[in-house]
């Protein structure tokens, strides 16, 4: 095997020749597994010492905004908190109106009930603050999953899709010879892939190993493996937060279509004597639909 193949991280110890006997080799052999072993059975009772490492942070303050889009259809019975956004649940009969100014809507705000004028009747309708639920602190968990390792350490521009990487890893360490055995859980995940064993050992020997070359479509890969810490959330506080700029219209009757609905609305909120002013999008939801109206941060 040429010497550019052999992962670099791997050891290989040779039987000795010549004036050592075989007898001494065998005894240097197991006085070195017994400290392995010793070794193993000290960091495993470091480990069940230590404590589940709890992290709290606090979810810095982000203003948030409506960019005027939202989603038909969605069946949300609460608020979805994402990454990067917040979805909220917009029943049927109701509008979104979102001014420039935040004054404005505290104007707004101030009547309850709005009569909206339209010919040959008037409308009667409803408006409340917006508020959404914001996170404020998060206390994660963290623990080593005994069933699974994480492999690492794929080569850019890799040529194969999800399920054809993923086969090829099963395949690989399914084999005991490299040390493997029977995969029952396989996910790919950013930067990595999970894999999860039904015994215990084939995770704890395949960290140990650390490296290896696995064969990848038509080039060998030297891969790391390495323990799977999983994360599990303890602890989340939430309190509202009001959207200043946003009002939320309700009991909107089923008279007019969507478009002119939301022409007549965009009229009566921009009008300074209803309160109104500069309004900056309205979204409806017609009586019998559902929608989800997606805040983001303003810096987003």
């Amino acid at each position: 095997m040429d010497s550019a193949d052999v992962c670099p991280a791997l050891k290989v110890h040779l039987l000795p020749t010549g004036s050592q006997t075989m007898s001494q080799a065998l005894q240097a052999l197991q006085e070195e597994q017994a400290r392995l072993k010793m070794r193993l059975q000290e960091l495993q009772r470091n480990l069940r010492d230590c404590p589940q490492d709890k992290v709290p942070f606090p979810v810095p303050e982000s203003p948030l905004v409506f960019r005027g889009h939202f989603e038909e259809g969605k069946a949300m019975a609460k608020s979805v908190v994402s990454h990067v956004r917040i979805c909220y649940p917009l029943p049927g009969g109701s509008a979104l109106v979102t001014f420039d100014d935040p004054n404005v809507a505290k104007q707004v705000l101030q009547q309850k009930e709005h009569q909206i004028n339209v010919e040959g009747f008037r409308l009667r309708v409803q408006v409340q603050p917006l508020e959404l639920p914001m996170l404020t602190t998060i206390q994660v968990s963290s623990q080593m999953n005994d069933q699974r390792v994480l492999v690492s350490g794929f080569p850019a521009g890799l040529k194969l899709s999800e399920e054809e990487l993923l086969d090829k890893l099963e395949i690989f360490f399914g084999k005991t010879k490299n040390g493997g055995g029977d995969v029952e859980m396989r996910e790919l995940l950013q930067g990595g892939v999970m894999l999860g064993f039904t015994e215990d050992r084939v995770a704890q020997h395949l960290c140990q190993m650390g490296q290896f070359m696995v064969p990848l479509g038509k080039q060998q890969s030297c891969l790391r493996v390495s323990p799977y810490m999983s994360g599990k959330i303890q602890k989340a506080e939430v309190r509202p937060q009001p959207v200043p700029q946003s009002v939320l219209v309700l009991n909107i009757p089923d008279v007019l279509d969507g478009p002119e609905l939301q022409d007549v609305l965009e009229i009566h909120f921009q009008k300074p004597t209803r309160g109104g002013g500069e309004v900056e999008a309205v979204t409806v939801v017609p009586p019998g639909q559902r929608g989800l109206a997606v805040f983001t941060s303003k810096s987003g």
